[in-house]
């Protein structure tokens, strides 16, 4: 399964990578605290529900795109829950227009070579992915190629996700 990946960055190496993000809260000083932000912890390839790095493959959390949050009046309390998603990565210095990834986990590639799980990964004979919450099992070379190949060659008319 290591090959799958290393051949699956061999592929990727030209193609832009997003940024993966975390949560930062500056520590009390003097009883005040600064504002908590997103700042950038490295860059992957989202290739659908996994994120390829170069040390390690994770899954997908949750995806934004970084922008000026724009008007501060929502009917939405999820609307003003993104807006302070985008809002935390500027302020974590993460470029307008970036897409940022959170809540992204780490799998454990060595258990799924032994055979378990982890997060959509499953081992055995033929390593598998399960590519939603509701979809069944896939190849994972199967996967991999497709996603790939979309990635590079997205279809004529395709636009971003965002």
């Amino acid at each position: 399964m290591v090959d799958l990946f290393r051949a699956a960055r061999g592929r990727l190496a030209g193609a832009p990578r997003e940024t993966l993000g975390v949560w930062h809260v500056p520590k009390k000083v003097l009883g005040l605290g600064g504002t908590p932000r997103i700042v950038s912890d490295g860059e992957a390839w989202h290739v659908g529900t996994l994120l390829i790095a170069d040390g390690f493959v994770a899954s997908v959390g949750e995806v934004s795109r970084v922008q000026d949050p724009g008007r501060r009046g929502y009917a939405a309390e999820s609307a003003r829950e993104r807006a302070e998603i985008r809002a935390a990565a500027l302020r974590g210095r993460i470029p307008e227009g970036a897409i940022v990834h959170l809540g992204w986990d780490v799998i454990d590639v060595d258990a799924v070579a032994a055979g378990g799980t982890s997060g959509p990964l499953v081992g055995g004979d033929e390593p598998q992915i399960r590519w939603s919450t509701s979809g069944g099992l896939m190849p994972l070379s199967a996967y991999l190629a497709e996603r790939i190949d979309l990635l590079l060659a997205p279809p004529r008319g395709a636009g971003g996700a965002f």
